[in-house]
């Protein structure tokens, strides 16, 4: 699995389509095509050409919430926050070889996720983000630790956890450390997709 995740940003169709192939021009593997507040027929044709551009350059492509859609489109997968689609539903939709994420932001929504079970957890959000509407309480790299040093605790693998949340270059280092093992950006990698590359080399 893909270490890299674009989440991906924009008001306008344009904007979001813009911005997901800057980040394909610029080595992402793997996108999630999210556009809260969309018109839902915008969204399912962002959707249909994001599928498209994504399998032209051999890249992962999941959808943020809409599993009909997902399945309709025949992407890769979704991911779901914890107030939307259950985990158990979306995979009676999607079947067994779609990638399933779910959002977590305490230690009882990781164990509830590994239990469910999906493919990765998007824990966070590390900090303050603009980009989230209703934010869940802000862990910090102290709330990540914790959050590690329970799972060990328990003598529990610890699953594939993506940090999110105000993500930026300058603490993979540190995510790396506590354990994390990936991370979803969406703010740095549209301001300045350049910076995929770098990231990529630290994750690797």
């Amino acid at each position: 699995m893909e270490k890299l995740q674009y989440i991906s940003q924009g008001f306008t169709i344009e904007d979001q389509e813009l911005n997901i192939r800057k980040a394909l021009d610029n080595g992402i593997k793997w996108i999630q095509v999210r556009w809260k507040n969309a018109p839902e027929h915008e969204f399912i044709k962002l959707c249909e050409i994001s599928k498209k551009i994504c399998l032209d350059h051999q890249t992962v492509c999941i959808i943020n919430d809409h599993v009909q859609i997902a399945k309709d489109i025949d992407a890769d997968g979704v991911h779901l926050g914890l107030k939307d689609t259950s985990i158990e539903i979306a995979r009676n939709i999607l079947g067994e070889n779609k990638i399933i994420g779910g959002t977590a932001n305490t230690i009882s929504d990781v164990l509830q996720r590994m239990n469910e079970p999906c493919d990765y957890i998007g824990l966070g959000p590390l900090r303050f983000t603009s980009t989230k509407e209703q934010l869940s309480p802000i862990l910090g790299f102290e709330g990540y630790q914790k959050i590690i040093e329970n799972l060990n605790e328990r003598s529990l693998e610890i699953p594939k956890i993506f940090a999110i949340g105000g993500v930026v270059l300058e603490d993979i280092e540190l995510l790396r450390q506590i354990g994390i093992y990936g991370v979803a950006v969406s703010g740095q990698i549209t301001n300045q997709p350049s910076v995929i590359n770098e990231f990529k080399t630290i994750l690797q």
